[in-house]
């Protein structure tokens, strides 16, 4: 999952006092241009609709790619379009005044534009309307996550007008698909390399140095001999009940539950009935911890399967990302984030899913911080302004130092 830049564990990290001082005022300079940029791509809504020609993901979506390729370009930056899956900002790579060639690879932070469905209740103002009151920005997708991303371009922007310059390619990657499945991520790795290092500003703070596993499963009440259609749908109900609504979240009455010192216990949610045809059956989701693998999931949950008379389906999986918490990677996250913010900085774990389950060499990083949950896809999601100002001075520190 790492590469050897990740892995690297250097002695020293850090920025020279005099240049951050630098860097974290030039985002004060450009910040009321961030915000109305954030507010601005957050009034379009951008929903996953029906493909269309170069709109694998709907129109809005791909309106919201447009919008943010050409901003890009506005401010100085080359552009890629990745046939309407993703799209990214290029600040390129230079060699050094020493000499020395222009490192390998690009390091990256990959975000998205494409946001959950508004709803129909709860929101006070206009979900598209990009309220701004009291300091606080509300909008569908401001936290989650073009606003957050968005803090990541003028972060790399503030380093470009500052003169600064990268030993190694630096790319704003910007999603289409995450809330969705990931379809724009796997087409990415089939036509692009994956990235040297990076971050996704979409999850919290401090750096996430690992995720939990996620796996998606189906238990459907198979027909037994001579069993008529109200006997299974008796037996299968049975079923749910004790393993379901009488049972503890930790996955305890499949076998699967797990205590991990760094991630904690195994978490059984997302419990949903569904009818197939004539067959019932419940699908949930399993939260798991890299203490137990994948295949001893499936085979303990196997065992009950059979046992109860169902037919057991893993229809999807994502396993777990770990990082070590020495490597060069988070270190540099660490000390990014102590520096602009003067909290600790100590890594954590997440239960959470985010692109860092399928791209390489990438962590979780912001852009919420601690004490805030449950904003993003609820009516009123929010982000206060200087949030977003504390998360582009972050950014900013955190590219500048992976780019060298």
């Amino acid at each position: 999952m790492s590469s050897a830049d990740c892995l690297e564990n250097e002695e020293h990290i850090a920025i020279e006092p005099e240049l951050e001082e630098r860097i974290l005022a030039e985002v004060d300079t450009i910040s009321d241009e961030m915000i109305e940029a954030i507010r601005t791509i957050v009034r379009q809504k951008s929903v996953q609709g029906e493909p269309a020609p170069g709109a694998p993901f709907g129109t809005d979506v791909r309106a919201a790619l447009d919008q943010t390729l050409e901003l890009c370009r506005t401010l100085g930056f080359e552009t890629t379009d990745v046939d309407g899956y993703m799209g990214y900002a290029t600040w390129k790579g230079e060699a050094g005044a020493d000499g020395e060639p222009v490192l390998p690879g690009y390091v990256c932070a990959l975000g998205h534009l494409d946001v959950v469905p508004e709803g129909t209740t709860g929101w006070k103002v206009p979900p598209y309307s990009a309220h701004l009151e009291d300091g606080r920005i509300t909008s569908r997708g401001v936290l989650d996550n073009k606003g957050p991303i968005y803090s990541c371009l003028y972060a790399l922007w503030a380093l470009k007008r500052l003169g600064l310059t990268p030993r190694r390619d630096v790319r704003i990657i910007f999603g289409c698909n995450e809330e969705c499945g990931f379809g724009d991520l796997r087409y990415y790795l089939e036509h692009e390399p994956a990235p040297v290092m990076g971050f996704t500003p979409d999850c919290k703070y401090p750096v996430v140095y690992a995720e939990r596993g996620r796996m998606a499963v189906r238990l459907t009440a198979k027909p037994e001999d001579g069993e008529d259609a109200s006997a299974r749908l008796e037996r299968f109900f049975g079923f749910v009940n004790e393993y379901v609504l009488n049972a503890k979240p930790n996955g305890e009455r499949f076998g699967i539950d797990c205590t991990d010192p760094e991630f904690g216990i195994t978490e059984v949610r997302n419990y949903k009935l569904v009818l197939e045809g004539d067959e019932p059956a419940v699908e949930f989701a399993i939260s798991y911890p890299a203490g137990i693998a994948a295949d001893e999931l499936q085979e303990r949950l196997d065992k009950v399967a059979d046992e109860q008379g169902l037919t057991f389906e893993v229809t999807g999986n994502f396993n777990p990302v770990r990082f070590e918490k020495d490597c060069r990677l988070v270190r540099t996250l660490v000390y990014t984030y102590e520096h602009a913010t003067g909290s600790d900085g100590t890594p954590v774990t997440t239960t959470g899913g985010t692109y860092a389950k399928l791209m390489p060499n990438i962590v979780p990083f912001g852009p919420s911080f601690p004490g805030q949950k449950g904003i993003g896809h609820q009516p009123n999601e929010w982000m206060d302004v200087a949030d977003i100002i504390t998360n582009a001075k972050i950014y900013a520190l955190s590219l500048y130092l992976l780019s060298r």
